[in-house]
């Protein structure tokens, strides 16, 4: 999955939607220097990632696409799936707008900027200047976002031009998107509730 769908999986804890967003631009264990909450928020960021990669609808989803962009279809199936999510949004979230979503993460990032990595400061500074996560329910912006991941992976890659391969195969990556996204819902809330078990204090007698 991608930025939009981590913080949204993250739920109303800002230390998980900053470990979210943080994962994405740090390798290795999170520092155990770090609050609790923004380790967590990486390990589920972690969590969501093993699930979808290894999730059947998106194995099957990956077969859609054919060489050169087979090798990718792992990144684009992300993207995509944040493109579905801005869409829909209505859909999954009814408590809150994406709009107010996207400032909640912004702020997050302004007020932890002194020990937040520099790419992440820049993907802060993006998604200010491009209007997302809201923007990501445009194909225009996903054909942008898809250049910009093109441009920081360091080997050659066809993701520039990958756009006219997601729009050929929207239909059956919407419909992915329809079957695969409540599972995924449901993994990320058995994971809320063992936090909420495990950070429960205990009452003596």
């Amino acid at each position: 999955m991608n930025h939009l769908a981590h913080v949204f999986l993250a739920g109303p804890d800002p230390d998980l939607q900053l470990g979210g967003l943080l994962a994405d631009f740090h390798r290795g264990a999170p520092d155990p220097a770090r609050r609790d909450g923004v380790r967590d928020g990486v390990a589920l960021h972690r969590k969501i990632d093993g699930y979808t990669d290894s999730h059947m609808v998106v194995a099957r989803l990956r077969e859609l696409f054919e060489p050169p962009f087979r090798r990718f279809a792992g990144i684009l199936i992300d993207i995509y799936f944040d493109h579905v999510l801005a869409r829909r949004w209505n859909d999954y979230a009814r408590d809150e707008t994406i709009d107010a979503l996207s400032e909640q993460a912004l702020h997050l990032v302004d007020e932890n900027r002194d020990w937040l990595p520099p790419e992440l400061l820049r993907f802060a500074t993006y998604m200010r200047a491009n209007g997302l996560f809201g923007a990501y329910a445009q194909r225009e912006m996903i054909e942008k976002v898809l250049i910009g991941v093109s441009n920081r992976l360091r080997h050659t890659n066809p993701l520039a031009e990958a756009g006219p391969a997601l729009w050929k195969n929207a239909r059956l990556l919407d419909a992915g998107f329809e079957e695969f996204f409540p599972d995924l819902i449901a993994f990320t809330k058995s994971f809320h509730n063992d936090r909420n078990e495990t950070n429960r204090p205990t009452t003596r007698r």
